[in-house]
């Protein structure tokens, strides 16, 4: 359009020089040795425009043919991240599609030729990752890492969290540990340092890092609480079943404060030194959180306790009725702490007392052990059929009222299949037929 427009302003200077001349002529003479040219004065004008802007174009053809190489790189550069950008489009709908492969070869194809080939490689990563193809998943990584060594912590985040997808836990440790040492205080590191210590039941090393997870925020403060709770129960559980009470006793010590008063971790703690035998270490610490905070689930574990003196500790307990008398829990400990007290009349009132109240299961077990001993079967009887019948899931099957005249077949349970006989082991005899 431009060199249009020059043309045409070449054609109105020589059409406005042509007008001008037009009223005077004049004429032009020029000699070169022997040789003489005259001509009139427009004419001389319109050769000199002519030869003018023959210079020009040649000049610019020129200066145009030597940047045409540059040009062409140009072009090729800007077709090429045109198709880059195409392809990294395409790609990402494959992988949104579910077409893995797919996705991954478009991805690669033109990733040098774009203008951000890191972004290109992170996903081709993933898309090799979701094919099971670790081999080429790293080598992607690598090349991202290659491509912009600056972005060394995007692509360690990524690596990470492929890592940590895959189960690869020993090898996420590493790469976390390396994003811990460039980025200390980076909050996505911690929260994959989170969820890697889950993973690999490193309850130590993340009892250690929760309070840089309250400092810098991770998460918010109930998923915190029940970080600790987890967190904390899992050490108290791994110190009983090794076996240790030191260990223990400090998994326990080393616990904030605040913890110690949370029910389902004292109430853990009080069921491990019951089964380690420290049954009255377990009865002063539940009696001092009883104290302070009411606790179904405390006070029936207070009850499982063996104690030396439990008509002692029964009238301490006892003393809560003042504030919980229909409670179901505490009456139902009451009763077990009066059978180890051999004090039968208060168990039994007790007991009844929990079952008219709702009571668990364990009301009428204790009860109808209670009746057997003191020989009253047939009342056991009834406390048996009446915890078995509250005890929750559709109702029995219900019978015919013959069921008493009628001939009961053999069950299948006990019909011997024809099996093959067992080396060493005799075949067990057939029983007679009974009509």
């Amino acid at each position: 359009m431009r060199a249009l427009l020059k043309v045409w302003l070449f054609v109105l200077i020589g059409a406005g020089i042509g007008v001008v001349l037009t009223h005077d002529s004049g004429y032009v003479l020029m000699s070169f040795g022997n040789y003489t040219v005259e001509m009139s004065l427009a004419l001389l004008l319109l050769l000199l425009a002519a030869l003018f802007g023959l210079m020009y174009f040649g000049i610019r053809l020129l200066v145009r043919t030597l940047h045409l190489p540059h040009d062409v790189r140009e072009w090729q550069q800007t077709r090429g991240s045109r198709l880059a950008q195409q392809a990294m489009t395409r790609g990402l709908l494959e992988m949104s599609e579910g077409n893995w492969r797919g996705a991954e070869k478009r991805l690669v194809r033109f990733a040098d030729r774009s203008e951000t080939p890191l972004l290109n490689y992170l996903a081709a990563a993933r898309a090799a990752q979701l094919q099971g193809a670790h081999d080429r998943r790293d080598g992607y990584i690598r090349l991202a890492h290659e491509t912009m060594p600056s972005a060394d912590v995007a692509v360690s985040l990524t690596q990470a969290e492929l890592q940590l997808a895959d189960h690869q836990l020993e090898q996420a440790l590493a790469t976390l540990k390396h994003l811990r040492s460039v980025a200390p205080k980076h909050t996505y590191v911690l929260r994959l340092l989170r969820r890697l210590y889950e993973q690999l039941g490193d309850w130590e090393r993340l009892r250690e890092l929760l309070p840089e997870l309250r400092r810098r925020k991770v998460e918010d403060e109930p998923e915190l609480q029940r970080l600790e709770i987890r967190t904390h129960g899992a050490l108290l559980e791994q110190a009983f079943l090794a076996g240790d009470e030191r260990r223990l006793g400090m998994a326990w010590a080393d616990m904030p404060r605040a913890l110690r008063s949370e029910p389902r971790l004292l109430g853990d703690y009080a069921g491990y030194l019951q089964e380690s035998g420290q049954d009255a270490k377990a009865e002063k610490l539940l009696r001092d959180a009883l104290r302070k905070n009411w606790n179904a689930d405390l006070i029936e574990t207070y009850g499982l306790l063996e104690l030396s003196e439990p008509g002692k500790h029964l009238s301490e307990m006892e003393k809560l009725l003042i504030d919980h008398p229909d409670d179901p829990a505490l009456l139902l400990t009451l009763g077990r702490l009066s059978l180890r007290a051999q004090l039968w009349g208060k168990a039994r009132g007790y007991l009844e007392a929990c079952i008219g109240r709702d009571g668990p299961a364990q009301a009428y077990r204790e009860l109808g052990q209670l009746l057997e001993r003191m020989e009253e079967p047939q009342k056991a009887i009834e406390v048996y059929r009446r915890g078995l019948s509250g005890a929750g899931g559709p109702e029995p099957v219900p019978l015919p009222h013959q069921i008493g005249k009628t001939k009961v077949n053999r069950p299948m349970l006990q019909e011997e299949p024809d099996l093959p006989p067992i080396r060493g082991v005799p075949r067990p005899e057939a029983e007679p037929a009974t009509n």
